[in-house]
């Protein structure tokens, strides 16, 4: 092979030809067969087109598990996440947290662990990244509002998988850690599905807290003692104690979990954020106005099915209709459904939930 550029001439160059020198590509099935000899005995192997819904033929280069991670961050549901509040609803200030940042923190801190302890990178990363994908606009507060209209409620994680990613036809794997990464639900089938379940609480108590101290809700003093004396009161510091902490509780015991002095610092700092921020007062009223606006949505939808784009053939008032109604109003990002209850139902702006 020539090493000249001047060789081959129908190459096209984005800038000066660098040379990499001889390169022997591997094909998915010899990059599974690296992955399997250097994961933990524990992790979840990629193999083929993975176990999905819809069978489909092997990538030729991406295992399973790279897919799910490019089919999510290709997708609609994931953009929308740019929209969608992590705390504070559509806030002025744009250096605040989405659940689209929040996301992508939590691959982050999944991933830095899974890393470190040979898990599965992919799976893990496409974990983190669609495990948000079932919530509604304005956070957790939609779940209270969808909750009527779904036999057995409305709860994100669930939804995110059974509903909002199953056109993407992901691994069974991505999809049960997505559907059990809430610490209220069921305990993950993979090790990575854990690891994901971790980082999600270590992400969001660490960074909602320094987005509430730039929102002036707190002040960086009142942290507990016993969340600063642990791993300290900057985020980075948080975090890399809380990671550390993992990192070395599965290198020892062998199973994914937390040693206790930074587990009791966890908690002392999510209880915090409970009762400082998520349970404020201005946070319940915000939640209770939420509320009213979204089952007032999901209600006009119900009767008005033509409105949604594929609810044409729906009959207004039926089971078929109120699912529809869910689905897209559970889609929503914050702005545009603060948007349609002032089109549709006829909110004046002053009614409207406000961010912080």
């Amino acid at each position: 092979m020539s090493s000249s550029p001047s060789h081959w001439p129908d190459v096209a160059w984005a800038h000066a030809p660098l040379a990499v020198g001889e390169v022997a590509s591997l094909a998915r099935p010899e990059r599974e067969a690296r992955e399997d000899a250097l994961l933990a005995p524990g992790a979840t192997r990629s193999s083929g087109a993975g176990t999905r819904a819809r069978a489909e033929d092997p990538d030729p280069n991406r295992t399973c598990f790279e897919r799910d991670v490019d089919r999510i961050q290709h997708s609609r549901p994931f953009r929308r996440l740019a929209g969608k509040c992590q705390v504070y609803l559509a806030p002025d200030d744009d250096h605040l947290r989405t659940r689209l940042t929040h996301a992508i923190e939590v691959g982050q801190v999944a991933t830095s662990i899974a890393r470190a302890t040979r898990l599965n990178e992919a799976l893990t990363l496409a974990s983190a990244l669609g495990h948000d994908c079932g919530h509604g606009p304005a956070g957790h507060a939609s779940e209270d509002a969808l909750s009527p209209y779904l036999e057995g409620g409305y709860h994100h994680a669930v939804y995110g998988a059974d509903v909002v990613l199953e056109p993407l036809n992901l691994c069974a794997e991505t999809l049960d850690a997505v559907r059990n990464h809430s610490w209220n639900r069921p305990a993950p089938m993979t090790p990575e599905g854990e690891v994901v379940a971790w980082a999600d609480r270590i992400a969001y108590v660490c960074h909602d807290f320094e987005d509430a101290v730039d929102a002036g809700v707190v002040t960086a003093a009142e942290l507990p003692a016993e969340v600063v004396e642990v791993v300290g009161d900057r985020r980075s510091a948080q975090l890399g104690g809380f990671i550390a902490a993992m990192v070395e509780t599965i290198a020892e015991t062998g199973r994914v979990g937390m040693r206790k002095p930074e587990a009791d610092a966890l908690a002392a700092f999510r209880a915090f954020n409970y009762e400082r921020i998520y349970l404020r007062p201005e946070s319940v009223a915000q939640a209770d106005r939420v509320n009213a606006l979204l089952r007032q949505l999901t209600e006009w939808f119900i009767e008005n099915p033509r409105a949604i784009g594929d609810g044409g053939v729906l009959r207004a008032g039926s089971a078929d209709a109120a699912d529809a109604a869910v689905r897209y109003v559970s889609g929503m990002t914050d702005r545009f459904a603060l948007r349609l209850a002032v089109d549709r139902l006829g909110w004046s702006e002053a009614e409207l939930p406000t961010g912080v």
